[in-house]
């Protein structure tokens, strides 16, 4: 049978294109259809609705945005959940709450299907080269199962246990990615304020032990100030908060991360959601200039 693909977005899309590519039989879908005519181009076949992929695919990857967009194609919460997902392994690789993940894999067993967690690390240009990091979790033999049609996607695969440890440590990662991020993007708002060339900031930080492939990424688009999408600043708003639920509910303290959460809020709420993660430069930009109505204080403190 196919493998199937569901949710063909910044990352979906250029991950998708991977495993065609690779030779594999895959059966698409999208919410909007132009979103698969590069896969029908590349060979894959797209299905007219989700029901179609399920039916067609004894695998199916899910890169959806949300929790409501996951139940939505699954079906959850009708009849047509569980002719959907028996004898069907579901590999769920989008960010959600844990808890949320947790309760998706034991409906998704007792409908008689399988359940993998496979959240990636990496932003679109690590998803078009095939060198996305994944996490995994879930019972052992349906995770050997996943993993080798993961190969064409990603440079690497990690085994994190038990649902949802693929999630919690897929949070792990993206608290340090906005912290890194948010820093980087203050360090050249200071450089900049202060007069210095940035260029050579970006040379000196380059040079040094602190350069990293993402350094080196968002360093070049705060040089240009290039906002164009590779991790949007909205998708890391809903990351941030996400993380700070699972802190709160864990007693656990997240200062820096409650400082990057009304940051990126305030990225968000003024029209900055789709630009890329560096945007939080514009939320910088408006404190500095002392606009008590750019800044917005998070729930989350």
């Amino acid at each position: 049978m196919d493998a199937g693909f569901i949710g063909l977005g910044v990352m979906g899309q250029p991950m998708a294109l991977n495993l065609v590519r690779a030779g594999t039989p895959v059966v698409v879908f999208n919410r909007t259809p132009a979103r698969c005519e590069p896969l029908r181009a590349a060979g894959a076949q797209v299905a007219a609705s989700p029901a179609e992929v399920f039916e067609r695919a004894e695998t199916v990857f899910l890169m959806l945005a949300d929790d409501r967009a996951v139940d939505a194609v699954c079906g959850r919460g009708t009849p047509a959940f569980a002719a959907r997902l028996a004898g069907r392994t579901v590999v769920h690789m989008g960010t959600t709450s844990p808890e949320y993940s947790a309760g998706l894999r034991d409906a998704v067993l007792a409908a008689g299907g399988r359940y993998v967690e496979a959240p990636v690390s990496g932003s679109r240009v690590p998803a078009e080269q095939g060198e996305l990091v994944a996490m995994l979790a879930g019972d052992d033999e349906a995770v050997r199962a996943v993993r080798p049609l993961l190969a064409p996607m990603c440079r690497e695969t990690f085994d994190c246990g038990a649902v949802p440890g693929a999630l919690l440590m897929k949070l792990s990662v993206n608290l340090f990615l906005i912290s890194l991020v948010t820093g980087l993007t203050e360090a050249f708002h200071f450089a900049g304020r202060h007069g210095l060339d940035q260029r050579l900031l970006r040379d000196v930080l380059d040079a040094g032990p602190m350069a990293s492939a993402v350094s080196r990424v968002k360093a070049a688009k705060l040089l240009a100030r290039d906002f164009a999408v590779q991790a949007a600043a909205a998708d890391v708003l809903k990351n941030n908060r996400l993380i700070a639920e699972s802190a709160r509910k864990a007693g656990l303290a997240s200062p820096l991360l409650d400082v990057c959460h009304a940051l990126y809020e305030e990225t968000v709420a003024h029209g900055h959601g789709d630009e890329d993660m560096v945007a939080v430069l514009h939320a910088l930009e408006a404190r500095t200039a002392g606009d008590p109505d750019r800044q917005v204080t998070t729930g989350l403190r």
